[in-house]
């Protein structure tokens, strides 16, 4: 039996889920999420839980048992507290700045590159060299912080970058030099 799946969610009292055959909406103080499950996993709620049910010991119903709790779950936390990221620039004179709706990094290129924010998602710069990724959907959170590391990711010898905050850079020795 799935540990994970298992375990039932705490719905608090300012979170509204409704169940609608394969639909699944949670409204809560921070916005609204929606997300389709598949058919055969069922969500039921009571006393201000809610328990996700399988139809069968196969593996693919054990597997989407676990996955739907994590999801649901999930959006329950996303629209009560919310998610975040921060990224960390090292290098000298890296550095990023909102500019209305838009994050312009300067990170060693010829260019600036400028991030346009997506819709849900709110991009601010806590100094010249910290980005917070801020978003109530979890998988949006991470995408978009995975994209802004894309645009220049720690290199191995000076670790100069985009870091997730607390991300531990592998250092490569240099070159030795010649005898």
């Amino acid at each position: 039996m799935s540990r994970i799946g298992k375990k039932p969610i705490p719905v608090p009292g300012d979170v509204t889920i409704t169940i609608d055959g394969a639909s699944v909406k949670v409204k809560g103080p921070k916005g609204e999420l929606q997300r389709q499950i598949r058919p055969e996993i069922g969500l039921e709620q009571e006393d201000g839980q809610l328990l996700v049910k399988r139809p069968s010991d196969s593996k693919e119903h054990r597997a989407l048992h676990g996955l739907t709790r994590a999801l649901v779950a999930n959006m329950v936390e996303g629209v009560t507290t919310g998610y975040r990221k921060t990224l960390e620039i090292v290098g000298v004179g890296y550095r990023a700045e909102k500019k209305g709706k838009a994050l312009v990094l300067n990170v060693g290129y010829s260019h600036i590159v400028e991030y346009p924010e997506p819709a849900g998602i709110s991009l601010t710069t806590t100094g010249p060299t910290t980005v917070v990724v801020e978003g109530i959907d979890k998988e949006m959170v991470g995408q978009v912080a995975a994209e802004i590391r894309s645009v220049r990711p720690p290199e191995p010898y000076k670790g100069k970058g985009i870091r997730y905050q607390g991300e531990q850079v592998r250092r490569k020795a240099g070159k030795t030099g010649a005898k």
